[in-house]
């Protein structure tokens, strides 16, 4: 993909706390922070259910309890910090045509607009996604399976202002999120059963806006869409290993999860800090980058929070999916402790912000400012 197809994709996400702590610490927050929504209330309702949790700033004492980050505004920064930086050699519109890590360097062949290129450094960090060329050519097994939803994503206007409040309601079929952008945009987040899910994506505008306007509640008045709606399956999936000599897996290439709760680019972003982290620790003590010495305090670091997310989600997913009168009881009892029970609304918020656990040192950074 080139630099300018990545740059103009239409997707937005929600951007945790800790991601945005991140992106401070790397001095990247003033390209970032003013073109993003800062969310100031997150809902978390079931259903019909008239029980809403109220998430809000002063439960962590931050200034949003979330962001709504639209891709080409992650990307103009990040490729700009690139660009500009002295020490990194960028080479956008590249295919990697292998890789060869047998020796005390790895061996990278690229296919680039003016021809093949080799390139050898003490370690490949594979960030390629659900299908991983890197991950597939090192056989690294993967766990995991394919759930029965899909997602359909798409950008509105509705007629009234957001607010900068974001909605997560919970329906059997599945999550229905809204997520409040500049201006008075949303990206709808709506997951129901592939057969659902592909119906409502052939539907004519009209009523497909129809059925989303019965989902999305009359709180902003009238619909409008800006994008057309974009579908994708919806998985759970964890690598067995992270690392191999000379290879790390970040992000999407090492897990993925279901997108309720937003999750899955936060993951791969803490992933990508975190072996900065344990990378610069061992160059300065003069260890092998690609050793799985150094390479084993990543994956140890990495893999078990990772998983918290994944089962955390997962529980999310099927509990909320069941009818059973017993789960609809105890789940709506959970709700109704988060709303009462700050310490847990707190811990909830936590977890889900990426601020449970081991912090990497750029998120520390950017906490303090």
């Amino acid at each position: 993909q080139t630099a300018a197809g990545a740059a103009a994709r239409r997707r937005a996400y929600a951007l945790s706390l800790t991601s945005a702590d991140i992106f401070k610490g790397l001095g990247l927050w003033p390209q970032i922070g003013p073109h993003i929504c800062h969310f100031q209330q997150v809902r978390l309702s079931d259903g019909d259910s008239p029980q809403v949790v109220q998430f809000w700033p002063t439960d962590l004492d931050t200034e949003a309890v979330y962001y709504g980050a639209e891709h080409g505004v992650l990307m103009a920064a990040l490729q700009q910090a690139v660009e500009q930086s002295p020490t990194i050699h960028y080479l956008p519109s590249s295919a990697l045509e292998g890789c060869d890590r047998n020796g005390s360097r790895a061996l990278a062949q690229l296919i680039t607009p003016q021809g093949e290129r080799p390139l050898r450094a003490a370690l490949v960090v594979a960030a390629d996604g659900k299908q991983s060329p890197l991950r597939q050519q090192a056989r690294i097994s993967t766990w995991g399976w394919q759930y029965w939803q899909s997602c359909l994503t798409t950008v509105l206007e509705p007629e009234l202002d957001h607010q900068n409040i974001a909605y997560e309601r919970f329906w059997p079929s599945g999550p229905f999120a809204i997520l409040p952008l500049p201006g008075r945009r949303c990206q709808i987040v709506w997951t129901a059963p592939h057969a659902e899910a592909q119906a409502l994506l052939q539907l004519p505008e009209a009523e497909f806006m129809a059925s989303l306007e019965q989902r999305y509640g009359p709180q902003m008045g009238q619909l409008k869409r800006l994008t057309p709606p974009a579908i994708f399956p919806v998985q759970l999936m964890q690598c067995r290993r992270y690392v191999q000599p000379r290879l790390a897996l970040v992000g999407d290439a090492a897990h993925s999860c279901h997108p309720v709760g937003g999750q899955g680019l936060n993951m791969g972003i803490r992933d990508a800090a975190a072996l900065a982290e344990v990378l610069i620790a061992a160059y300065q003590r003069g260890e092998d980058l690609g050793s799985l010495r150094v390479l084993g305090r990543y994956e140890r670091w990495r893999r078990w929070e990772n998983w918290l997310i994944l089962g955390f989600t997962d529980i999310l997913t099927r509990s909320f999916s069941n009818r059973l009168g017993p789960v609809v009881m105890i789940r709506r009892l959970g709700l109704r402790l988060l709303r009462q029970v700050p310490p847990l609304r707190r811990w909830a918020l936590r977890l889900m912000t990426g601020r449970l656990g081991r912090l990497p040192y750029l998120a520390r950074v950017g906490q303090r400012g």
